[in-house]
């Protein structure tokens, strides 16, 4: 073996060795760092700044991304002694997540805004610069698992059921797992917080971030307004049947499933059925009216790199927190899938995303386009429902 290949290959060990680590100054990226920084690796602690002002500071609550998170990630930091930064994301963070999240809410969908953070900026422009900085991995909090099979790698649900982020990490490639590494897969989360108070971490009984970090009061339609200065018409809320059942405030305001906030009294509790842009319309339902089998989602990302060249039988899920459940995948043209479940499922969500399982393993998913149950809106007709 030549000494220029013992060289190349004593390069890329030290190249292993070394780590960047996302630390949002919660518990969960403080026990990352500790537990990689364990492994005897070349560690850099990094907070990525992501907003314009400090706005998400003045509203309270648990959020994440403050100034208060910010120091408590240099804290654990100095403990750890590692080198820390705060990197500017600024513009990134607003072009590719927040613009994205208002273009959604005005095309009457609904996005998932940690999904797109994950995607253009934890494992994009952060890993950009990991590899600027000669660092071999980045290393996230995130409560999932990746698994090497020779030169493939697999992205897998985590121990934790209950804490499992995989469904927000759908969109990795096989070149991000390669250089990823999430040490807290294997942990449940009252482990990690054992730890945490093991170490004598200050943020060990630190609550979870609940809300989008950029919108921490949860009124997403005024956050929109406030960035957009736009007026949104107000408009027809509409039945089934085409009649007019009251007006809304703007097709903002409102997402698939919702019943409160309507401002409408029936006999029976209604729901919004569909948003339709289109003509400035919301239809609502009953209860019953919410379900369907199937949708159509596009912008798919196949783990594997492969795309899907047949029909297949897996579990797919359309919300964070609810089970994935058994549904047969047909490929379509332009990046599209229909996926259609075995049992009808509770408001389909377009802008959210739609992840696909095979047992623990993540196959990929998209972002759900359309449902057969929203395709076309009825026309406005008067009303004869009492209205309040």
């Amino acid at each position: 073996m030549s000494c220029g290949h013992c060289r190349m290959i004593s390069e890329r060990y030290i190249m292993k060795k070394r780590a960047l680590i996302a630390m949002s100054g919660g518990v969960d990226s403080s026990v990352a760092a500790y537990l990689i920084k364990g492994k005897g690796m070349d560690c850099l602690g990094i907070t990525m700044k992501l907003f314009q002002g400090e706005e998400n500071d003045l509203a309270g609550g648990a959020t994440c991304c403050s100034l208060a998170d910010i120091e408590d990630a240099r804290r654990i930091s100095i403990q750890l002694n590692i080198p820390y930064y705060v990197f500017n994301f600024k513009d990134q963070f607003h072009k590719d997540v927040i613009q994205h999240f208002i273009q959604a809410y005005e095309n009457g969908q609904t996005p998932n805004p940690c999904i797109d953070c994950n995607r253009y900026l934890k494992f994009d422009q952060l890993y950009r610069r990991a590899k600027e900085l000669d660092y071999y991995y980045v290393v996230t909090g995130h409560y999932a698992r990746i698994e090497q099979q020779g030169d493939q790698f697999f992205l897998k649900k985590a121990v934790d059921a209950t804490k499992d982020q995989s469904y927000v990490l759908y969109t990795l490639t096989q070149e991000k797992l390669a250089h990823t590494l999430f040490p807290l897969g294997d942990y449940t989360k009252p482990k990690v917080r054992f730890l945490a108070r093991k170490f004598r971490f200050n943020n060990a009984d630190k609550a979870d971030s609940q809300d989008i970090c950029f919108v921490p009061d949860g009124d997403y339609a005024r956050f929109i307004k406030n960035k957009t200065r736009r007026h949104y018409a107000k408009g027809h809320f509409i039945g089934l049947d085409g009649k007019i059942l009251g007006q809304h405030k703007g097709i903002i305001h409102y997402t698939i499933g919702q019943r409160k906030g309507l401002g409408l009294s029936f006999p029976r509790p209604v729901y919004v059925h569909s948003i339709h842009p289109e003509n400035n319309t919301i239809v609502l339902c009953e209860e019953s009216g919410l379900y369907g089998t199937t949708l159509i989602a596009h912008d798919i990302n196949w783990i594997s790199g492969k795309s899907l060249e047949h029909s297949i039988r897996l579990k797919a899920k359309i919300r964070y927190r609810e089970p994935e459940q058994w549904a047969t995948v047909i490929p379509l043209e332009n990046n599209q899938i229909q996926v259609t479940f075995d049992e009808p499922q509770r408001a389909i969500t377009q802008g959210q995303a739609v992840v696909l399982y095979d047992g623990d393993y993540v196959i990929g998913g998209g972002v759900i386009l359309r449902t057969n149950e929203s395709l076309s809106p009825p026309q406005p007709s008067v009303s004869h429902f009492p209205i309040h």
